[in-house]
């Protein structure tokens, strides 16, 4: 049904789409000079609608157009990249917020002095994953610290993980409930302060693997649990497709282990402002601009170029 629906509203708007070129076709065939700025107005619209829909075009891989699973992690540069990690957070919800996707937070691990250790965030919206899948890797932050007494420029890294938010019958992804060690436990809120009296908080643990997903977000704890088990469906994809990919390249030649230290993106505030991506080249001056979700731009450059 969901499958059917989608194929259903991407019908009507194309059908809608060649109607309105149609009718602007027959408004110029008139050749009434009054009708110029009526025409002009119709034409930017069916141009700015092409370059979206291009754009949309490159969105094609298996899992593009599903929901996504986003997660951070702050990595070297102690409080102030769980500062970073919380800014980041700020910058993909704003994004998020810009085109109507649904967002919630699945689990969040509060910094001790500031910011946050980690996060996992759930974002739904048509070609989620196809978009957000541009930001995957490890993100450099430069700035002055404001943790720094001597207000010293500082160097800070986070880790932005992208899953697909795959449905519970996906024939990709098999879990034996045998292989689950599930526990349950309260909630915690920053300084290890219990936020519920009653144990709510899911941690599941997929033994073959050794992956373990925590969810402590909900009040409910038949929600968190499947929440928790969405992740770890997303994650235990992410590790089938790594290892074909890693068998073909090997075949080919061409396996390079990946690491952590690689920054695909840097932000610099000081002494100057650029947002630069190390993997297109492209770059933006308003370094504000983008930390408050404008992304766009560095997304359509990572999808022309056909990473």
């Amino acid at each position: 049904m969901k499958k059917a629906t989608t194929f259903r509203n991407e019908i009507e708007y194309w059908r809608s789409f060649l109607q309105k070129i149609q009718e602007t076709r027959e408004l110029a065939a008139l050749e009434d000079e009054s009708l110029l700025d009526d025409l002009e107005k119709e034409t930017d619209g069916l141009e700015t609608e092409v370059e979206k829909r291009s754009f949309t075009a490159m969105l094609s891989g298996k899992y593009d157009s599903d929901d996504a699973i986003l997660a951070i992690h702050a990595g070297a540069g102690g409080t102030d990249s769980q500062d970073w990690t919380d800014m980041l957070m700020r910058m993909y919800l704003r994004w998020a917020e810009s085109r109507n996707f649904e967002t919630e937070v699945m689990d969040i691990t509060m910094g001790e002095e500031a910011g946050v250790k980690s996060v996992t965030l759930s974002v739904k919206g048509r070609y989620a994953f196809g978009y957000l899948r541009s930001e995957k890797g490890v993100h450099r932050l430069v700035r002055l610290s404001p943790f720094d007494s001597a207000h010293r420029r500082h160097t800070s890294f986070a880790l932005v993980e992208i899953l697909p938010q795959i449905a519970f019958d996906n024939p990709d992804i098999k879990i034996d409930p045998g292989d689950l060690k599930i526990d349950v436990f309260k909630s915690s809120g920053a300084g290890g302060q219990n936020v519920q009296k009653t144990s709510t908080a899911i941690r599941i643990t997929h033994i073959p693997s050794g992956l373990v997903v925590t969810c402590q977000n909900e009040r409910s704890q038949t929600q968190n649990r499947e929440n928790a088990m969405r992740v770890l469906m997303a994650r235990l994809l992410e590790i089938q497709q790594a290892e074909k990919s890693e068998e073909i390249a090997v075949l080919r030649g061409e396996y390079t282990k990946a690491e952590w230290g690689s920054q695909i993106r840097s932000y610099v505030l000081h002494p100057y402002q650029i947002v630069k991506d190390h993997r297109t080249d492209y770059e933006m001056g308003n370094a504000q601009a983008v930390l408050n979700g404008d992304l766009d731009d560095f997304m359509e450059a990572f999808l022309r170029q056909g990473a």
